[in-house]
């Protein structure tokens, strides 16, 4: 395996917490990056100094602030910078100061985003997607056109979890939403979608990478299917071809564990072990099995035969004491599955700031066939949303978020394993952030 992070070492690293400027490169005048097939090897990947400055602060943070994480554009004024934070120009420029060619950008301001969650519900309306095309996506495309940044290369992960909500929030499904049903009819996601690729596809040192979820969500047949017909329509819509996309990612800002190692068994008292209330039939128990078989549906979908998959290993490490360290019970199969697993989460389907989590792989490059990395593309220590209702802007409280939270009235009792008095989407969460410090695996030297 390659490091991803020969520009975030130590020293870098350190100077990049106290602020202080890290010198560009002689070599640094403008010429445009090759294309490679897989950005990430011998990157040199940016280290974004706002999330390292805060890692920095927390006991023990010295250890991860030389990581690269993903740097999210969740609104408008986000590209310019607000609220006192980097804007695009600002972290491109700061990259180039460290004599990184590599920065990883998230696109997330859909019209009517996060229409399933309903935790972090974006500024523009479902019916907005003019506005979408001309003020988010055109400006972040003019700016990563900028010959001046054209020896980088810009990962550009288009609008996470999304077009997955369009299968599993529509129609009967008991998960249903009034805002997904309303996405759905109104096109915005595939052609919004479609319109990013496009823009920013035509750009040489751009590579996309499209959302695919996680095998707890969507890794079951029925659902699989119809996410990666979707996925086809906003590659073939706003403009974009399935040349426009020149990856896949996994596990964006999930838990899921990379490799159930301890589950070996398939049968458990003359039962299956998809009859057990944590796999529920799920044909995947991992995400590295679920990447690959996903990665080869979509190249015979029409995708490009060596797109590559990357995976969000932020928060699915799962050590510390209650990490197994041999096969469970075998007295029922609920109790081989729960006692084996290692993604401790107690319904594999929660995903709001769960307790119990640790940091998981560092980051890094083509760390198995078809991956073309390991990465932390959502910054370890930002909550997913607050526990308890907020009067704040665009906050709108999702139930999974509430620790008391028990599940659907008409379901059995699924808790929502969220921690207690999390901060709204996006701030910082010192206690979840130490956890994950703690449980971290590999564990931290």
């Amino acid at each position: 395996m390659r490091s991803l992070i020969r520009v975030g070492h130590v020293l870098t690293a350190v100077a990049i917490a106290a602020g202080l400027a890290v010198a560009a490169p002689a070599d640094a005048a403008p010429h445009r990056a090759p294309r490679v097939d897989n950005p990430y090897l011998g990157a040199r990947a940016y280290v974004n100094p706002e999330w390292s400055a805060r890692a920095a602060a927390e006991p023990g943070g010295a250890g991860v602030v030389g990581q690269p994480t993903g740097v999210w554009l969740d609104r408008i004024a986000s590209i310019e910078g607000a609220n006192g934070r980097m804007g695009l120009r600002a972290h491109l420029d700061e990259a180039l100061r460290q004599g990184a060619n590599l920065v990883q950008l998230v696109l997330w301001d859909l019209p009517g985003r996060d229409c399933g969650w309903l935790s972090t519900n974006g500024e523009l309306a479902f019916g907005e997607l003019p506005r979408y095309k001309r003020e988010f996506v055109d400006p972040i495309a003019a700016v990563l056109a900028d010959p001046a940044y054209a020896r980088l290369r810009i990962v550009a992960v288009v609008e996470p979890n999304s077009l997955p909500f369009l299968v599993t929030h529509v129609g009967s499904r008991p998960d249903a939403t009034l805002g997904c049903e309303q996405v759905r009819a109104a096109g915005s996601y595939t052609e919004g979608i479609g319109y990013a690729l496009a823009k920013l596809g035509a750009i040489r040192n751009v590579y996309n990478y499209l959302d695919i979820s996680h095998h707890g969500h969507i890794g079951w047949d029925e659902d699989r299917g119809p996410v990666l017909a979707l996925l086809v329509k906003a590659a073939t819509s706003g403009g974009s071809t399935p040349a426009h996309v020149h990856g896949l990612i996994a596990n964006t800002r999930n838990y899921s564990a990379l490799r159930e190692e301890f589950i070996v068994k398939t049968v458990i008292s003359g039962q299956h072990i998809r009859q057990s209330r944590w796999v529920d039939w799920n044909p995947f128990l991992d995400e590295l099995s679920y990447v690959e078989a996903f990665r080869a549906e979509a190249v015979a979908a029409g995708f490009r035969a060596g797109i590559g998959v990357l995976v969000d290993t932020s928060r699915n490490g799962w050590g510390g004491p209650n990490r197994p360290t041999a096969p469970g019970w075998e007295s029922t199969v609920d109790t081989y599955v729960d006692t084996s697993r290692i993604d401790r989460r107690l319904r594999i389907g929660n995903w709001c700031n769960q307790t119990g989590t640790g940091l998981g792989e560092r980051p890094v490059a083509a760390p198995e066939p078809g991956v073309d990395a390991y990465v932390w593309m959502k910054p370890p220590g930002e909550s997913d949303g607050a526990s308890t209702p907020l009067p704040i802007g665009d906050e709108n409280h999702n139930r999974m978020c509430d620790p008391d939270y028990t599940g659907r009235p008409d379901a059995s009792p699924d808790p929502s394993g969220a921690w207690r008095n999390a901060p709204p989407a996006g701030e910082w969460h010192s206690a979840q952030f130490q956890e994950l410090l703690r449980n971290a695996y590999p564990p931290l030297n």
